[in-house]
């Protein structure tokens, strides 16, 4: 077996000139590219759950996490501390007393409570609501049976008392930008026009179709910080556009394709400048227990995982784009096990496995998958030959994008493959494997097994945050033993950025999404950045 990369030695490769010159630099100009669609859908980032809307929360708005990028970790952003209780339940917070909004209002508890309350009522439809919904009485509120949130208690104007539905770490839910706290003093219909928040820039203008471009924050919480004076967010959809404009140094970074990314690592003048990391998802087959028999037993699973060559998929067909996978959480988990190894190709282990599990003359079944070419029918084919190789066969089953979702979430697959989110909460992501999580749910492969429950339901009642980490990485190497998955590989988001570019992570939740108030500029910019 060949042993994975270690997260460290992952995110090391092609990040060769991200070292920190000796200070910092204040001043200058940041173009950012917006490249996941042709404008902007709305300024009121509350409502919109896509990522392009996001570019501008991480500018000008905050939430009561934020991400981690080098630990991996949610880590409290508008809050000095927390008190957690005995039961894991209830979580005291001491919001920061020097945060301001844009228009010059302190921050306080109220703003938390008007916020949530507007993310929680239900006619409102707002995504941000699926994350809240840990906090205790939001469903009440949300249907209108409570007045009031009864897990949110405002104990002064900077303490913040939040009691959950279940012990759990609320980070990964409150640091989502759809949770942005806005300030209660703002009309709504403010916020998709001139948005107020309490980030470390300030909304300028907005440029449909074309950019958003926000301005220092001169009292930011954050002493020192942002550098930059001004940051475009340009969008630009076409990826052959960027390359064009990023060649010519029209803007500072872009987010690369695997045909753009195979010759950028080819050009002595690129290549050195790329940022790389596997992100917290899992392309993946999915062995459905209740429509094939064979995949009832272990060993048929670990011997399709034998089976297939993985790696040279991912070289030839995903343009070495993607990084391969060991199991179901991504490097990118705080639960993820560096130790671990991926299943070698081995076809001879592979046909051993199947004529102990009773299918020496092999057997035969079907992959339900979209055209994609990185996770659908080109991947479906290219298996085809490497599971006759052991006597499988193996037919594509081609579905349309928007109905794969739904018909895996019924069932209807005897096999499937996608490209699953699994992370960045590896206690939610790990639940997909519980016996209790319905199919249509994340169980879509109708897992069950008494010894996986033990592990999962330990680390769910486990209030020690490291203890209960073991416990999810052990569960974790469980189903890489148990294998109701082909594991194929976790996509490696990959970032090209000009050699002035400083302060850019390795952000394994959404590479694009960047902590503006961290990036600086050397003076060898463009003059016009300066």
């Amino acid at each position: 077996m060949l042993k994975t990369l270690s997260l460290a030695a992952l995110l090391s490769l092609g990040t060769a000139t991200l070292a920190w010159a000796d200070e910092p630099r204040h001043g200058g100009t940041f173009n950012f590219t917006a490249p996941y669609g042709s404008a902007f859908a709305t300024l009121d980032t509350h409502s919109s759950p896509n990522i392009q809307e996001q570019f501008l929360t991480f500018a000008i708005h905050r939430s009561l996490y934020s991400w981690d990028s080098h630990a991996n970790t949610p880590v409290l952003e508008l809050a000095d501390s927390v008190d957690v209780s005995e039961d894991g339940t209830t979580y005291t917070y001491h919001l920061k007393k020097n945060a301001k909004f844009h228009n010059g209002t302190p921050l306080t508890v109220d703003d938390f409570i008007f916020t949530y309350e507007r993310l929680a009522t239900a006619s409102n439809a707002l995504p941000g609501a699926s994350y809240i919904n840990i906090i205790k009485g939001v469903q009440e509120f949300g249907s209108g049976a409570a007045t009031e949130i009864e897990g949110l208690k405002k104990i002064d104007d900077h303490t913040l008392e939040i009691t959950l539905d279940a012990a759990g770490n609320p980070g990964f839910n409150l640091m989502e930008p759809t949770t942005a706290i806005y300030p209660a003093d703002v009309p709504l219909e403010q916020q998709a026009i001139n948005p107020v928040g309490l980030g470390a820039f300030v909304f300028k203008e907005h440029v449909p179709g074309s950019q958003i471009v926000v301005e220092r924050f001169d009292d930011y919480y954050e002493e020192g910080r942002p550098y930059l004076d001004r940051v475009n967010i340009i969008v630009m959809a076409e990826g052959s556009a960027r390359d064009v404009a990023f060649r010519n140094q029209e803007i500072d970074v872009s987010i690369l394709g695997p045909v753009q990314y195979s010759a950028y690592q080819a050009d002595p003048a690129l290549k050195d400048n790329i940022l790389e990391v596997a992100e917290t998802f899992t392309r993946n087959i999915g062995f459905s227990q209740t429509q094939v028999e064979a995949f009832k037993d272990k060993r048929v699973r670990q011997a399709i995982n034998y089976a297939i060559n993985s790696d040279l998929i991912i070289e030839r067909l995903v343009k070495g784009k993607a990084v391969r996978a060991t199991s179901w959480l991504p490097f990118g988990s705080p639960a993820f096990d560096t130790e671990a190894e991926p299943y070698p190709y081995d076809p001879e282990k592979a046909k051993e496995l199947l004529k102990e599990a009773g299918y020496e003359n092999g057997f035969e079944f079907e992959v339900t998958a979209t055209s994609n070419e990185s996770w659908g029918v080109p991947i479906v084919e290219a298996i085809l030959p490497m599971l006759a190789e052991v006597g499988v066969t193996v037919r594509p089953r081609p579905i349309e994008s928007a109905a794969l979702g739904s018909t895996i979430s019924a069932g209807n697959f005897q096999a499937y493959m996608w490209s699953n989110l699994t992370g960045p909460d590896p206690l939610t992501v790990m639940r997909c494997y519980w016996s209790q999580t319905p199919q249509s749910a994340c169980n879509y492969t109708a897992y069950s097994n008494p010894e996986y429950d033990k592990i999962y339901e330990a680390a769910r009642a486990e209030r020690d945050p490291e203890k209960q980490l073991e416990l999810l990485k052990e569960a974790n190497n469980f189903i890489q033993e148990e294998a109701p998955v082909w594991f194929f590989n976790y996509n490696k988001a990959v970032m090209a950025h000009q050699p002035w570019v400083h302060g850019l992570v390795p952000n394994a939740t959404e590479l694009a999404l960047q902590p503006y108030d961290d990036i600086w500029i050397d003076d060898t910019a463009p003059a016009s950045r300066q």
